[in-house]
């Protein structure tokens, strides 16, 4: 699994084990989905939903509607569309970051281009709003609430390529808006089928936006100290696509010099990227943004608690837990 230590990738194999059955539905669906259009679109889908993926939103649905019994069949569905929205963002997002690689493959853009990359997206999306119409409507309000966060979030990290702003409060607006929103509804979602009571429903929803927070700080940490042959992208790409991400944020509080080197850093020149890059890492903030990760990671187990006990309650803390342990 592309992006994981032994330690932690032993223990998602261990979910995936119990989930095996579902995790298999879920994959066969997405290609079905990303199959079920035009060309050349439908192209482009499936050769990002071919590249795999760690799957931890689907793997949260799932568990999620566990902790109040059987899984039912509608929580199956929305781990679909969990999966099919997060990949309709990467789509999008390679366009707007004119990204190279996803998942250690081309990026369906530098294939297609990008109109087809976007339209292939778009195709996802619609197949995603489907689905959870069809099965679960109750669940259909937050998504389109969620859809608008992620909108939300995206537009404000690109105002960032025109008026660079380096600051905490935009850079978690961004966070929490473009990956934490989904994760909180991936929460929400198998509790909101399983019949889950108001109060522990509130609770999933906390644990799961804090978790996306934590696992969100990992990867960015990653993009500074990770190891590219494990991540499947290339380092410092974030910093290259000209995002301001926490490492450079906390650099920069630190030694407000940096400043001069960040145009060049984030206007796509390599050579540039890695001296700031190395200067970043040489700071030791990526440890800081490590603890940060584990704080939040805290504040969702502590939300997590108020869960009735159960087995899946125990594998929600677990993937959690380990999730901000990575360190590739």
């Amino acid at each position: 699994m592309v992006g994981l230590d032994g330690r932690v990738e032993a223990r998602f194999s261990a979910i995936q084990a119990i989930f095996g059955t579902e995790l298999a539905y879920i994959d066969a669906e997405l290609r079905a989905a990303a199959a079920g259009g035009e060309k050349p679109a439908t192209e482009a889908a499936l050769h990002l939903v071919r590249a795999g993926g760690k799957r931890v939103r689907p793997l949260t649905v799932l568990l999620s509607a566990a902790c109040f019994g059987p899984v039912p069949e509608a929580a199956r569905e929305l781990a679909v569309v969990a999966e099919l929205v997060h990949s309709a963002t990467l789509l999008h997002d390679d366009v707007i970051d004119d990204s190279r690689e996803r998942r250690g493959e081309q990026a369906a853009r530098q294939v297609w281009g990008n109109a087809v990359s976007v339209l292939a997206g778009d195709l996802l999306l619609t197949h995603a709003l489907e689905r959870t119409w069809r099965a679960a409507p109750p669940a259909l309000s937050e998504l389109l609430l969620t859809l608008r966060r992620l909108v939300d979030g995206e537009v404000v990290q690109l105002r960032g390529r025109a008026r660079l702003d380096p600051s905490e409060a935009t850079y978690f607006r961004i966070l929490e808006d473009k990956t934490a929103s989904l994760f909180g509804w991936a929460a929400r979602a198998g509790a909101i089928v399983a019949g889950a009571p108001p109060t522990e429903l509130a609770a999933l929803g906390v644990f799961g936006e804090r978790m996306g927070v934590a696992f969100q700080l990992i990867d960015d940490a990653l993009d500074y100290a990770g190891d590219s042959s494990e991540t499947g992208k290339a380092l410092l790409s974030d910093l290259g696509e000209g995002k301001v991400t926490l490492p450079l944020v906390l650099a920069l509080a630190r030694n407000a010099s940096l400043s001069s080197a960040l145009a060049a850093a984030t206007s796509g020149d390599r050579i540039a990227a890695e001296a700031l890059g190395e200067r970043v890492r040489d700071m030791g903030v990526c440890d800081e943004v490590r603890r940060r990760a584990a704080k939040e990671t805290e504040r969702a187990l502590s939300a997590l608690a108020e869960v009735r006990p159960s087995p899946a309650r125990e594998m929600l803390r677990m993937l959690a837990t380990e999730l901000t342990a990575r360190t590739r």
